[in-house]
This record gives C-alpha cells, sequence and structure tokens, in this order.
C-alpha cells in the first residue's frame, strides 16, 4: 500500500513513526514483529536530512493484512464460433502472516541526482541491516514498486476498480488504510476481475512502474529479487520478492576489524559500499559511505578518508566493523 511507501505531512503522524523507529532500533517494541525502522540520510556538512528509507519487520496481520492482486490468465474458446480468447485476470488475496517488506524511499529533490548517490545508499542499508540482524525478519521479502500515474497524477487502476467499489480517490483510501483495512474486504470485489472490462489505460500500467522507479527496479532485479505476478490492488505496481538468504548484498554483509592504517598504495582500487560500527550503543544505528580496502579480515580506507570516518563512526583502531559493497 502507498502509506508504507511515502512519509506523511501530518506531524502528529510523522513523530508517532518515528517514535515506533526509535523502540524498533532499541528493542523496546512489545512484539518484534510490529517493529518498522525508518533509517534517514544525512548531509554531514550541513546536518540536513536529505532521504529516508524503511523496512517494516512484518507487512501483514489478523489486524492489518497484507492485500495484493493476483495477476492471472483465463483461456475461453468456442467450438461452434471457432473463436477463443485469453482473458487477463485480477483476484483479491491477502496474508495475515506476511512477509517483511522493503519500503519509504523517499529522497529530497536535491539529492536525486548526487554525485554521492544517496538513494543508492538508502537503498543498501537496509540489506545492510537486514544482514547484521537476520532473526528480527522474515525470510520472504517483499517490495511494493510505484506505478506510472497518469497526467493528471491519478492511479488508472485505482479510477477503474478502486473508486467504483469505495467511492473515495486514491490518498483518501491510503489514508483510511492506516486506521482500518476492514473496508477492502468489505467493498472490493471478491471474485475473479476480467481485465477486459478495465480501461487500456489501467490495463497497460499493471505490474509497470513509473520512469523515476526504474532504478529502483533495475537494482532490486540484480541484487535477486523477481516479480511473481502479484501486484498492488490500489495502484497496480508491481510486487518483487526475494528471499533474504539469496539476497546478493545480504550475502555480502561481513564482519571486520578497522585498522586506522592507511590503506595500501600502488593503484590499487578500493571496493565502494557501507561500514558500520558493531559494537554500537544499544537503540544506535550508524552507517557511512566508504571507498574501503579489504586485506584478510582487516578493512582500511585511504589516507584521507580514514580520519574523518573513524571520528564520524567513534572507531579506534581494533573496533569490530561490518562491511558490505555495492552492487
Amino acid at each position: 500500500m502507498p502509506g508504507f511507501i511515502s512519509l506523511s505531512g501530518d506531524r502528529d503522524e510523522l513523530a508517532l513513526k518515528i517514535s515506533r523507529s526509535r523502540s524498533s532500533f532499541g528493542g523496546t517494541i512489545s512484539d518484534p514483529m510490529d517493529a518498522k525502522y525508518i533509517f534517514v540520510a544525512e548531509d554531514l556538512a550541513t546536518g540536513r536530512v536529505v532521504g529516508t528509507s524503511m523496512i517494516a519487520a512484518r507487512h501483514g496481520s489478523i489486524e492489518s493484512p497484507h492485500f495484493y492482486f493476483e495477476v492471472g490468465q483465463e483461456e475461453k474458446f468456442s467450438n461452434t464460433i471457432n473463436t477463443g480468447f485469453i482473458h487477463g485476470t485480477l483476484k483479491l488475496k491477502y496474508e495475515t502472516n506476511g512477509p517483511t517488506e522493503l519500503g519509504g524511499l523517499v529522497l529530497d529533490q536535491e539529492a536525486r541526482n548526487s554525485p554521492e548517490r544517496v538513494g543508492r545508499q538508502l537503498s543498501f542499508v537496509r540489506f545492510l541491516y537486514l544482514g547484521l540482524y537476520r532473526e528480527s525478519f522474515k525470510r520472504r521479502i517483499l517490495a511494493e514498486l510505484l506505478p506510472p500515474l497518469n497526467i493528471r497524477g491519478q492511479s488508472p487502476l485505482w479510477e477503474a476498480i478502486g473508486r467504483r467499489f469505495t467511492n473515495m480517490d486514491y490518498w483518501e483510501a491510503d489514508r483510511l488504510c492506516q486506521q482500518s483495512k476492514e473496508f477492502i474486504f468489505s467493498l472490493f470485489p471478491s471474485g475473479k476481475i476480467y481485465t477486459t472490462f478495465l480501461t487500456a489505460e489501467a490495463r497497460n500500467a499493471l505490474g509497470k512502474v513509473g520512469k523515476e522507479t526504474e532504478p529502483v527496479l533495475h537494482m532490486l532485479q540484480k541484487v535477486g529479487f523477481a516479480y511473481r505476478n502479484q501486484v498492488d490492488p490500489f495502484d497496480g505496481g508491481p510486487h518483487l520478492w526475494a528471499h533474504v538468504d539469496e539476497l546478493a548484498p545480504v550475502k555480502n554483509v561481513k564482519a571486520f576489524t578497522w585498522k586506522s592504517r592507511p590503506g595500501p598504495g600502488g593503484g590499487r582500487v578500493p571496493e565502494e559500499g557501507l561500514l558500520c560500527p558493531l559494537n554500537r550503543e544499544k537503540g544506535v544505528f550508524r552507517a557511512l559511505a566508504v571507498r574501503a580496502f579489504v586485506e584478510g579480515s582487516d578493512v582500511t580506507l585511504s589516507e584521507a578518508d580514514n580520519l574523518n570516518v573513524g571520528r564520524t563512526l567513534g572507531l579506534s583502531d581494533g573496533d569490530p566493523v561490518s562491511f558490505m559493497r555495492y552492487y
């Protein structure tokens, strides 16, 4: 649902999300499967937050199910007139013990084309955290992506189905979802929906992503996600799935010893990735994008970066760290 993907403009609602995130990182939330972690990218030069991303430990419970449309086909043939058709179908389904979900990737406009590639940092920091704390998450991982919207900023699928069965606009229904999803059970059609009856605009949006989301789609596919014929019941955006143990970045999360000495010279090219301390204060998680040299069980940086990174992360020579290279 879109509510997890975007940040609310309501300060009270945003404060509740931040409070839950603090409890999640601190391990004080009553049900660990209700944990939601918000990661923020900070411009260290200005102290500004320039983007966010999130992990929901479980998306889908008895109180708030994970809904989706299963995309299928049904073949029809008449011997009498020797004519047949293959119809696309949608069927509303749900889970009450859902997967872990990745979402909430929001970037400040100025950060979208920055040389620091903030979007990549925010995307991959979630894989780093998954790799470090696998026991806190489900084995199945879901990523919901936004589809293309029409020139009026509307979801063609919602206009074709959702609005007709709920008498609400897209964002009104999204806000209601944050409180209760009962109306989806009660009002959405329970049987098959033939996509033949939808507008061409709605059919063409099913399982597709908008232009701004294409880089995210390609990154997710590269690291191990795949489309499994499931789409969001509100907007038709694709649901991508992966098993946590099969995600390339997660498999690459490894422990090292931080060495304060400069890395090797001789023209050796460092690896780009994320570095985080492992002896962190409870409830605190910090990571930095770095260019690192891995030498056996040690990790070092260039002479220019070593001091700044060590100071920022509070590292001393010999401290345990984790480094995950980008893919």
